[in-house]
């Protein structure tokens, strides 16, 4: 089984909200993210390690697994002078790739997200929800998501890659609820990958 591994870089800016443990190894993805606050639009730094597997190669109209196994976190206790309080409903997306057709998907582990996380599929997106909360400066891991498909006609490549194009288009989106002083607000951050490397590459063959 091949195995990629990546360190995801989310955002433009020098502001950590996850900060996963664990060696930052090739290839490296980097996420876009902005923050609509009260006090206007703000762009986010968020880093999360995560293992992407898939087979080398498979063969036709056969069925196989991917896996995308997001790596142990903690969010700070503050952000930019702003107390970060919470996260809640986080929303992962994961495509399903070209030349190949979804069969079902589950999610196995993860802590310290006070909720029961979901995965459902939304068009050809495999969408991982996670209520929360998961207070600032708690240490927490997303589950790992499996996928199985069926593979497409020989001489094709399925790859895994994330979701999002843009801020109006996302693949990874959550509410944050900040506090300054005595206000406390709540700001949806959208991320979109920025470049958008493959997680892994199937040969259909």
């Amino acid at each position: 089984m091949a195995t990629h591994r990546s360190l995801l870089v989310f955002g433009v800016a020098v502001l950590p909200l996850l900060v996963a443990t664990g060696a930052e190894v090739a290839p490296t993805a980097s996420y876009a993210c902005r923050a609509d606050t009260k006090f206007g639009r703000h762009l986010l730094s968020l880093r999360q390690g995560v293992d992407a597997k898939a087979p080398a190669t498979v063969r036709p109209n056969t069925r196989f697994a991917i896996t995308v196994d997001l790596k142990p976190g903690s969010l700070p206790g503050e952000v930019k002078g702003f107390k970060l309080q919470e996260v809640r409903d986080l929303s992962l997306r994961v495509p399903i790739p070209a030349n190949s057709s979804y069969v079902s998907s589950r999610l196995s582990g993860g802590s310290g997200l006070n909720s029961t996380p979901t995965v459902q599929l939304d068009g050809r997106v495999a969408v991982v929800k996670v209520p929360g909360p998961i207070s600032g400066g708690a240490n927490y891991q997303l589950p790992a998501l499996a996928v199985r498909l069926q593979a497409g006609s020989a001489g094709s490549v399925i790859e895994t890659k994330l979701k999002g194009t843009s801020y109006d288009d996302p693949g990874l989106t959550l509410q944050a609820k900040i506090k300054w002083k005595f206000i406390s607000i709540t700001a949806p951050v959208a991320c979109y990958p920025d470049p958008n490397p493959a997680l892994t590459r199937t040969e259909v063959r």
